[in-house]
Formats: C-alpha cells, sequence, structure tokens
C-alpha cells in the first residue's frame, strides 16, 4: 500500500504491551543512498530522560489505519545506540523542499511530498510542484524512483522531460497488431457473398 509521508507525520504509535499510544511521529529518517525510509522520530509525554526517540523502522510490526503499532515502548532507541543510524541522521538529509531538474538542467520543480510503500517503506513517488510558469500548465508532477538519476544535499536529478514527453506521444500512436475478438469481422464483398449462401449440403 502506498501513502504519502506528509500522513505519517503525527501519526499514533501504539504499544501492543500496554495497548495504548506512547507518542506520536515527529519525523521521518530517510536514507538517501536507497531512498528508505530508515526510522521515525517519536514524540510524547512518555518519552523523557532516558527513553530514546527513534524508532527503527524495522521495529514496526504493523501500519493501520489506527497508527504504527510496535511491542512496546522498549522498542524506542537512543541516536547514538545505533551507529548507522547516526551516520544519517547527521547527514540532516530531508527529501522535502529539494529542488527538482532534468539532466539536461531544466528546472522541474521542488519535492513537497512523497508516497512510500508501507511493506518495506521505500520511497516510490516524489510529488513535485512546478515552478511558476510551467504550473500554470501542470502545477504538480508525480515522478516514478525509476526517473531518479542522481541525488546530492541541493537537487535531485531525474531523466530528461523531453524524452518523456516523447515517449508519451509514441504511446498514443500505438496501434494493436491483434484481431479485436469481439469486433465484427471484415470480409470483402465475394467472400461475404459466399458465406452468405445457403448451405446445400
Amino acid at each position: 500500500m502506498l501513502i504519502n509521508a506528509l500522513k505519517l507525520i503525527n501519526c499514533p504509535v501504539l504499544s501492543l504491551h500496554t495497548g495504548a499510544p506512547i507518542g506520536q511521529v515527529e519525523s521521518l529518517v530517510v536514507d538517501p543512498n536507497d531512498l528508505r525510509i530508515i526510522a521515525l522520530q517519536v514524540a510524547g509525554p512518555l518519552i523523557r530522560g532516558e527513553v530514546g526517540n527513534l524508532l527503527q523502522i524495522n521495529s514496526v510490526r504493523e501500519f493501520s489505519n489506527i497508527g504504527l503499532i510496535v511491542d512496546s515502548i522498549d522498542e524506542l532507541v537512543l541516536q547514538s545506540d545505533v551507529v548507522k543510524l547516526d551516520e544519517i541522521i547527521k547527514l540532516n538529509f530531508n527529501l522535502i523542499g529539494l529542488k527538482v531538474q532534468s539532466k539536461k538542467g531544466s528546472k522541474i520543480g521542488r519535492v513537497i511530498d512523497y508516497t512510500v510503500n508501507v511493506d518495506d517503506f521505500m520511497v516510490m513517488q516524489l510529488i513535485v510542484r512546478r515552478p511558476a510558469v510551467k504550473a500554470l500548465v501542470d502545477p504538480e508532477l508525480i515522478i516514478a524512483r525509476s526517473q531518479i538519476t542522481e541525488i546530492d544535499d541541493y537537487k535531485i536529478i531525474v531523466k530528461d522531460e523531453e524524452a518523456k514527453i516523447k515517449k508519451d506521444a509514441r504511446k498514443k500512436d500505438f496501434v494493436p497488431n491483434f484481431v479485436n475478438p469481439f469486433r465484427e469481422p471484415s470480409f470483402s464483398p465475394a467472400h461475404k457473398k459466399n458465406l452468405d449462401a445457403p448451405d446445400t449440403e
């Protein structure tokens, strides 16, 4: 199932142990190397002192319409507890707000949201707001992760817009090379006359 990343913000985190919320999602930690959410920063009145505020994504048992379900508050860790997590957080990487441009340098827009597959928390699509002039025709674009070629701290580079437009145009000219079985067959007049003749056998 795909959901918008912004819908995860303020999502309740529920404990199976107590049957009650332990907090809510405050922000998402995305690994820029593979565009996957690897952890969630969690806030709430129960989270203070020595209790960590980071929930590693592999500790989430289920995502449901009532929230993210974990075993207990003990699943929360401190940033310093997990080396890889600490390294990624220090990068301060955030997809929201990044510029998006084509390989040829054409400005496409800025990321305003993205969709996530809740089965593995991979980023699947970018939702991009177009620049003012282009927004008159297309206010937003949805870009699949397969279109992304490069990411740095300031921008995302995707396959050329022009190439995508040409590809879409070719799709419209497609003519199927098979016979539609639900259409009446078209015969030549002579062939049709033979078919209409009564069977004398």
